[in-house]
């Protein structure tokens, strides 16, 4: 039987939010057994501060997931450290941050699985349970679909297509393991098209983005000095940003995400339409990271 996990110690970073560009102070705090992963918002005092990471609590998935509270406090750009504490294994995590968006350190979860690994996990007396994928659950939009499909064990399946040189048509499938998660796919980053700059500039979007914290691709291809990190990068941060927005299910799945085009918004509608039949899913304990005895339903 596998418990839920907490951090050990407390661990802190800054640096600037990808959109905002604001300096935030964050401070990730170890919690107790059944708390999930909560947001508090420490420079709010006049309201209700606390936003727990939940599927309906998705409010904004333009560039990135936003969620938000009923008093209208809000975080920005989760999925990276979602991703992070979903690859790594951490159910119950308390998040203290000075403004309205996550910091994007070097754009990828590598950063924040460093500060996991630095102090380490504790585990609670508490058995650990999963969304065990009952049937498959599909969603189509505007060229997008992403479905749920019963599996033994945690499954991300991508594949992306742009016109860029660079880019081209790429996949991407791996098993959802703490050591799977770090080698191969935490470290890939964000990217963006330096055309695109100056409208997402005009928006009120990327306004902390680098070179230092995203890939930048011009007509020419990769303008980052040291190029990429994987040969695949573009799809494994698809993957990764995938991982993240699945875990506002408040628990690892137990089934395979397939998704053609990803974005936010359709890895969020398909996780509410496979929260919202009761038919779809059921909780399981988890053991050795996959569930013993499972019923497969038909499709």
């Amino acid at each position: 039987m596998i418990n839920r996990q907490t951090l050990a110690a407390p661990v802190v970073c800054a640096g600037v939010g990808l959109h905002s560009g604001e300096h935030v102070r964050m401070v990730m705090q170890p919690a107790a057994a059944g708390t999930g992963i909560v947001f508090i918002r420490s420079d709010i005092q006049d309201r209700d501060n606390r936003i727990e990471a939940r599927a309906d609590a998705v409010t904004a998935v333009r560039l990135g997931t936003t969620i938000s509270n009923a008093s209208g406090a809000s975080v920005a750009t989760v999925e990276h450290l979602m991703a992070a504490l979903a690859g790594i294994g951490v159910d119950d995590l308390v998040i203290e941050i000075d403004g309205p968006e996550l910091p994007v350190m070097d754009g990828s979860s590598a950063p924040f699985v460093e500060l996991i690994h630095k102090v380490g996990l504790k585990a609670h007396a508490m058995p650990r349970r999963a969304i065990q994928v009952l049937k498959p659950v599909v969603v189509e939009t505007e060229g997008r679909r992403a479905s749920f499909l019963p599996a033994l064990r945690p499954m991300i399946e991508v594949d992306i297509s742009f016109e860029h040189q660079a880019v081209g048509r790429q996949s991407c499938v791996f098993d959802v393991t703490p050591d799977i998660f770090a080698e191969d796919i935490a470290g890939a980053r964000t990217f963006g098209f330096q055309k695109d700059f100056d409208t997402l500039l005009a928006a009120g979007l990327a306004r902390g983005g680098s070179m230092e914290n995203a890939i930048v691709l011009d007509e020419d291809g990769v303008v980052n000095p040291e190029g990429l990190r994987f040969d695949d990068e573009f799809v494994r941060h698809k993957a990764l940003d995938a991982l993240g927005d699945l875990y506002l299910a408040g628990a690892p799945i137990l089934g395979r995400y397939s998704a053609s085009r990803p974005g936010h918004a359709i890895n969020n509608e398909a996780l509410r339409a496979l929260l919202n039949d009761p038919t779809a899913w059921k909780m399981v304990p988890m053991r050795g990271g996959v569930v013993e005895e499972v019923a497969l339903a038909k499709s």
